[in-house]
C-alpha cells in the first residue's frame, strides 16, 4: 500500500492537508467536476450582453464572465480601502449571494474584466452589469516577480495595470473560480 501525504497551499494563509492511500497499481480517484456545464477557457471574445450573466442563484449579487467562466462580485465593497494581506483575507472571509469561497483575483483575471474597446471610459467595466466599481486601484493576488513586498493592481481610472507596496491601501474585488496559479 502506498500512502501519500502533503500540504497544498491554496491561497494566502490557507493550507489544506492532503492524504491519499491506495495500492501502488491503483488508478487515481476520479474527481467530481464542480464546473460541469461551465466552459472554463480563455478562447472566447464575447462582447455586449453576451459577455456577462447576472446569476440569479446568487440573488443577483454575482456575475459570470462568459469569456472566462469566472464569477465576480456584482458590487465590490466601495467603502473598504485595504492593504494587500487584509484584502486577500477579506475575500476568503466574504459571503456573496449566500455563498462563501471567494478569493483575490490574479492580475491577469482582474485585467480581463476591463473593457478595452475604443471609447470605453472609467471605470472601464459595464456599469449596466456591475455597480459600485470605483474609478481607482483594485488589488490582485499577484506579487511582483522582482520584489515580494510589491503586488500588482488594476487601475480603473485609466484602465491599466500598476504595482505598489503591499502596505498601501487599495480597493478589493473578489472572484470565484479555479485558481490560476500560473497567473500569480
Amino acid at each position: 500500500m502506498v500512502i501519500l501525504f502533503g500540504v497544498l497551499v491554496l491561497s494566502v494563509g490557507l493550507v489544506r492537508l492532503v492524504f491519499m492511500a491506495g495500492s501502488a497499481g491503483a488508478a487515481p480517484p476520479v474527481k467530481e467536476d464542480a464546473l460541469t456545464g461551465i466552459t472554463q477557457n480563455w478562447d472566447k471574445n464575447l462582447t455586449g450582453t453576451a459577455r456577462f450573466t447576472v446569476l440569479s442563484n446568487f440573488g443577483g449579487a454575482a456575475v459570470r464572465d462568459n469569456n472566462t467562466g469566472l464569477v465576480w462580485e456584482q458590487e465590490p465593497d466601495a467603502t473598504a480601502l485595504l492593504t494587500w494581506v487584509p484584502a486577500a483575507f477579506s475575500c476568503v472571509d466574504k459571503t456573496v449571494g449566500g455563498t462563501r469561497g471567494w478569493r483575490l483575483p490574479s492580475v491577469v483575471e482582474l485585467n480581463s474584466v476591463l473593457d478595452g474597446s475604443p471609447g470605453a471610459v472609467a471605470p472601464f467595466v459595464p456599469t449596466s452589469i456591475f455597480s459600485g466599481v470605483k474609478s481607482n486601484a483594485y488589488w490582485s493576488a499577484t506579487t511582483h516577480a522582482q520584489d515580494s513586498n510589491v503586488a500588482w493592481f488594476v487601475n480603473t481610472v485609466f484602465g491599466g495595470l500598476g504595482s505598489s507596496t503591499k502596505d498601501q491601501p487599495n480597493y478589493v474585488w473578489c472572484v470565484r473560480g479555479p485558481m490560476n496559479t500560473h497567473s500569480y
